[in-house]
């Protein structure tokens, strides 16, 4: 799960008139090998689900948010009954709070449950970045901390809270005591002084520590895929990303050549890092009345919505292995697929820049509309990616229309099986290749479906 912190302690216009581009790009595949805009999508389509952040473990996003008026939140004691007086972590799910919730067998262990009475402030920062290693989980909060990394600190964390004063969390406020009961001991592990040493006794809570952690992982898989957590409102139209080029360039060479799993924010420039500071302070102190008032969430949502499982399946039917014989039929079969993606947008005339604004406008923002830089990101994050879906799917429609695969355009005579099957090696290629250049984590599962009684789960530590 991510890191929540509790703060109240201490234009660009779219081009509507655009044409359909269907010819390729620098690199042969029409795609753009830096990708930022489509990583920007990607991630901000998936803030606060634990899969793709799972996968993703290194964080490159920072969001403001808020958590609502009577939220519950947890929080497990380790030396008693006692109301923290310093900074400490709750949790939004008492299966995580419970794992600290310690004590002996003999006095239980006392476990607080709060109720938020107004609405917190809080800062959110995607990836694993509540999971403690070396490789660049906490990169973002060093640099919102202390503008440099802290790697030595990773499980100091008594070094980690003391220091961020703007960050302290009061218990006392905003927060109000729902109950603090005494519970029965979890008795995780076997290497606790108070556990028993005979091996029956250590057998029964070394299985009792296998189950809970399972029920762990079983809590998380509530938020792994969208809506995600939905308990925290995000304020898309103030998020900082380590993706924008124009507000940290000094990443964009040390990406280049990388897998996005090798990606860091460590190598940021100090001006970057300053001007990064100051976008935060802006967006904290700007009242919400000045942004658009989009639905980023919503907008950014859609766009997987209504291509991933279109182009899932048109990559699946493409998989299978056919004989000559029917090897006709299927790329007709492919061919309804890609034009079924198309459909809305397969005018009979061609429309007047007018009319595309109108034909646009439930999904792009107005001309007058004023955005704020975060949303200009996403925007052109929306921009980008729906492009080229548009350009490789219309590029593969045009193919199938040039080779007489089109049932609403059929050829005078069938094409050759060798024309069909050289075809259909085009259009694997190509949806591999925007498959692959899209990433997205709602793509990443057992195939087939894992059993009831199986659960896939992600590390989150380098193994």
């Amino acid at each position: 799960m991510a890191h929540m912190y509790d703060l109240f302690s201490s234009e660009l216009e779219a081009s509507y008139s655009r044409g359909l581009e269907v010819s390729t790009g620098a690199n042969g595949s029409g795609l753009n090998e830096e990708g930022e805009n489509v990583v920007v999508n990607t991630q901000c389509s998936s803030l606060l689900q634990h899969w793709a952040n799972t996968r993703h473990r290194i964080g490159h996003t920072i969001v403001p948010g808020t958590i609502p008026v009577g939220t519950l939140l947890y929080y497990g004691a380790i030396t008693g009954p006692h109301l923290p007086t310093a900074l400490d972590w709750v949790a939004v799910e008492p299966d995580y709070s419970i794992l600290f919730c310690q004590g002996s067998i003999e006095t239980g262990c006392w476990h607080l449950t709060l109720a938020v009475t107004r609405p917190m402030k809080v800062l959110y920062f995607d990836g694993s970045s509540a999971a403690k290693i070396p490789e660049g989980t906490m990169d973002t909060q060093d640099l919102v901390a202390w503008s440099e990394m802290k790697p030595e600190w990773v499980w100091n964390e008594e070094r980690r809270i003391k220091d961020l004063e703007i960050m302290i969390c009061d218990f006392t406020s905003h927060m109000e005591v729902i109950s603090f009961l005494n519970l029965e001991s979890i008795r995780v592990g076997i290497d606790w002084p108070y556990l028993p040493e005979d091996p029956d006794s250590s057998l029964i809570y070394s299985r009792t520590s296998v189950r809970h952690r399972f029920e762990l992982v079983h809590s998380a898989s509530w938020r792994e895929n969208y809506p995600g957590e939905t308990r925290i409102m995000l304020d898309f139209s103030e998020l900082v990303s380590f993706y924008d080029t124009a507000l940290v360039p000094s990443l964009v060479p040390r990406r280049a050549g990388l897998d996005r799993w090798d990606h860091r924010v460590a190598g940021i420039s100090p001006e970057d890092i300053e001007r990064v500071q100051d976008r935060l302070a802006q967006a904290l102190a700007r009242p919400p009345a000045t942004t658009s008032g989009i639905d980023w969430k919503t907008v950014l949502r859609v766009v997987v919505d209504r291509y991933a499982s279109r182009l899932e399946f048109i990559q699946h039917l493409l998989k299978l292995s056919l004989d000559d014989g029917s090897i006709f039929d299927h790329a007709q079969q492919i061919q309804r697929q890609l034009r079924t993606v198309l459909l809305p947008y397969t005018v009979f005339a061609p429309l007047s820049p007018n009319t595309l604004r109108q034909f646009f406008g439930n999904v792009l923002p107005s001309r007058g509309t004023t955005l704020t830089p975060s949303e200009r990101l996403l925007l052109q994050a929306v921009r980008e990616t729906t492009h080229e879906i548009c350009r490789v799917v219309t590029k593969m429609w045009a193919s199938g229309m040039n080779f007489g695969v089109d049932v609403f355009y059929p050829p005078e005579r069938r094409p050759e099986v060798d024309h069909i099957h050289t075809l259909t090696g085009e259009w694997k290629e190509d949806v591999t290749q925007l498959i692959s250049w899209l990433d997205w984590s709602v793509w990443v599962k057992c195939r087939p479906a894992c059993g009831f009684e199986i659960y896939l789960q992600l590390s989150k530590f380098l193994v």
